[in-house]
């Protein structure tokens, strides 16, 4: 087996002790020059795309949603000023998790998004710009908001038929959730029939589930004494309690309900947010009296501020304040952005904060073989959860925070959830305490070479990485997590510790040996402490059942840089089948340009990407690595597009200025009707619409012969 190993430093690579600084982080977006936009811009799609594998994969977030926030904002702003470097990774949106294996999953008829963050004043007036130019209003139209606020607990979708409820599902992600309707049955805020005669045949009601704090805490001392599971805080018992296998469980543990929002509809018994949350109430449904309409920007405010001051006092865990658009016909006009919906956001409260004692910093290695410092912390309560790691995140910032062994350190969970490093209490540092220097060796085995890579204009990045590869331990360990992992293949059963177990037993080095593990090793595995027949047997039909997987999870569990969720949805819709996709990689590897035109032309699919996806191809030892796991599996093809429009299936690119809606509603419209946006005209384009400006995008479809449209005509043809 090639062992994966490179050079001490390649091309794009450079050691540790010898990098020019980067300072185009310092710059502001508007100062930086377009060479300084494209190192900032790659820097920043790598910084993101690992906090999402973080977030989203690992479940331990590395910054908090502010800084994720501000990260994204950046990112956002660079591609406003340089349209050029659009990618994919500034789309990138996740929802949820996966459906546990345990529960039979449930495909809801709407998705189940979730929403973006406001953590300033100025994102709220941002927000409400956004609308008011999407919806075009003039600046004196008023703009009616129903505020809430924003219960930390677990999102249900109900569903009645003929006013009995049938169906009670968990978000998991987004798209598929966990049934758990004998569960919600025994909640007494759950009506199992909805009063009144005006219920649609079809109603689907969403909300949150959770637990009071009174309840949390007399729950937790039944499990202490009892020697049950202890919860770390009101989100995680009401979770926990309605994912019981035994209903009866679920039944004996206090959980409520707030009805706010609703799926498939029959038909709407209102017109705005705030007569539906009226409706909800008047069929039974729990909905918060706190709720407020609140017509202007500083109304929404000082509402925001209200709730602040009242949080410590409710029963029930808040981390925020929602704010929706009242009027469902300009709900419906503004639709989504991928993962989250244009006409409501949440404004997060600050996270709580402590002081406490840096005992260490440890080195941790990634799937990528990024090498990310932790602090490790003397135990400390923050928001009632025990923090005892933070992440320090990469070699800059702790240069920039200057925080050594010994400090002490103020903390923060941002969002209520992620430990964070907010600085040193420079009066408290002891006398001697030394300066952290970054490891040059990979705290593997190997002892292999730190690298950081260089950004385009030749600048360091931020992330330091192993450079022994797959012949890394941790690297290989991390990348196998990650393979099992709920977006991946989501193999129940097999875990962080049991990979760790089978990687150390020699049995596991790459993803095709989870395949052989039965055959090669059911035997040695039975003698072990732990496993008894019941378990192992579980565990091989847990893998069995994983051995037909949807394209777009395959491609994402590869771990390849920079493809993360929505990019592996994209090319698996692209491409349509495994062997489509792995066709145009290899040509791509080639340097076949034609390909690499082809493949820049998916929406969301940029540069960055591409080379990813080249990069990772070209080394015959990922190809290998590949066979052997695709001879082990079935690869299902991506579905197909929606066939009810004329449109369906087409890939078309707008150019020009539109004048009877806005570039983003053409987009929504023609994804809603099972279309393909493009961003670039290729021979595959089906329809280039060019609007009054139209440049070179207009010259390249007369050059390839692709059917040009009027706006007037694409309207026409779209219906």
């Amino acid at each position: 087996m090639d062992s994966g190993l490179r050079p001490a430093a390649g091309p794009g690579m450079t050691t540790l002790g010898n990098m020019p600084r980067n300072d185009t982080t310092k710059l502001t977006v508007e100062n930086l020059s377009e060479k300084q936009a494209k190192a900032e811009h790659a820097r920043l799609a790598g910084e993101i795309a690992e906090h999402d594998r973080r977030y989203y994969q690992d479940d331990a977030p590395s910054v908090s949603d502010a800084e994720y926030d501000r990260l994204r904002q950046r990112y956002g702003a660079i591609e406003a000023r340089f349209p050029q470097l659009r990618t994919a990774e500034s789309l990138t949106r996740h929802v949820g998790a996966a459906p546990a294996a345990r529960f039979a999953k449930v495909r809801h008829a709407l998705p189940m998004l979730s929403l973006d963050n406001a953590f300033a004043e100025d994102d709220v007036r941002d927000f409400v710009g956004r609308i008011r130019r999407f919806l075009r209003l003039p600046d004196d139209e008023e703009i009616v908001f129903s505020a809430e606020p924003k219960i930390d607990g677990l999102s249900m979708s109900l569903r009645y038929e003929a006013g009995a409820l049938v169906t009670g599902a968990t978000r998991g992600d987004g798209s598929v959730g966990e049934d758990v309707t004998a569960n919600v049955k025994t909640l007494e805020d759950i009506p199992k029939r909805l009063k009144g005669r005006t219920v649609p045949a079809v109603c689907e009601v969403r909300g949150e589930v959770y637990m009071t704090k009174q309840a949390f805490l007399a729950l937790n001392k039944r499990q202490a004494e009892s020697g049950g599971q202890v919860f770390a805080n009101p989100r995680n018992s009401a979770a926990g309690s309605l994912r019981q296998k035994d209903p009866s469980i679920t039944a004996s543990r206090p959980l409520g309900f707030f009805a706010y929002a609703w799926g498939e509809m029959s038909a709407l018994p209102a017109d705005t947010q705030s007569g539906m949350i009226e409706w909800f109430a008047s069929c039974g449904f729990k909905t918060n009296p706190l709720t407020k309409i609140c017509r202007s920007v500083e109304a929404l405010l000082e509402f925001h501020h209200e709730i602040e001051l009242q949080r410590g006092s409710l029963d029930y865990d808040i981390d925020g304040v929602v704010y929706k658009v009242d009027r469902l016909d300009w709900q419906e006009r503004l639709g989504f952005v991928s993962r989250s919906p244009r006409w409501a956001i949440a404004h997060k409260f600050p996270a709580e904060k402590a002081t406490t004692l840096v005992k260490d910093i440890e080195i941790q290695v990634g799937r990528t073989g990024a090498l990310t410092p932790v602090a490790k912390l003397e135990p400390v309560t923050v928001g009632g959860v025990v923090v005892q790691n933070a992440t320090l995140h990469n070699p800059d910032e702790i240069a920039r925070l200057d925080v050594r062994v010994g400090d002490t350190v103020s903390i923060q969970r941002a969002g209520d959830v992620i430990p964070q490093v907010l600085g040193v209490v420079l009066e408290k540092r002891p006398r001697g305490a030394k300066p952290y220097v970054f490891p040059k060796k990979c705290p593997c085995s190997l002892h292999t070479d730190v690298m950081r890579e260089q950004t385009a204009a030749g600048e360091e990045g931020a992330v330091a990485r192993c450079s022994g590869e797959f012949a890394c331990p941790y690297y290989v360990v991390e990348h196998l997590k990650h393979f099992v992992s709920r977006r991946a293949f989501d193999i129940d059963g097999l875990g962080e510790k049991q990979i760790e177990f089978f990687h150390e037993k020699g049995w596991l080095q790459e993803p095709a040996d989870i395949f052989t593990l039965e055959k090669k090793h059911r035997d040695d595995l039975l003698v072990e402490e732990g496993y008894g027949e019941t378990s192992v047997r579980n565990l091989f039909n847990a893998i069995e059942a994983r051995r037909q997987i949807p394209l777009e999870r395959f491609i994402y569990a590869l771990g390849i840089r920079h493809v993360g969720e929505t990019t592996a949805v994209a090319l698996a819709r692209g491409y349509g089948s495994w062997q489509s996709f792995h066709d145009a990689c290899g040509k791509l590897a080639d340097g076949d340009d034609e390909t690499r035109q082809e493949m820049d032309a998916l929406d969301q699919i940029g540069g960055t990407v591409i080379d990813s996806l080249r990069d990772y191809f070209a080394e015959a030892h990922n190809r290998r690595r590949i066979e052997r796991l695709a001879a082990q599996v079935r690869i299902l093809d991506a579905e197909k597009p929606r066939a009810d429009s004329a449109i369906a299936g087409k890939t078309v690119v707008f150019t020009g200025t539109l004048d009877k809606m806005t570039r983003d509603e053409a987009k929504a419209s023609a994804e809603r009707l099972g279309a393909k946006v493009a961003g670039s005209v290729s021979r595959k384009t089906d329809y280039v619409v060019a609007g009054p400006g139209a440049g070179s995008k207009l010259g390249k479809a007369k050059e390839f012969g692709v059917k040009i449209l009027s706006e007037d005509e694409w309207l026409k043809l779209a219906r």
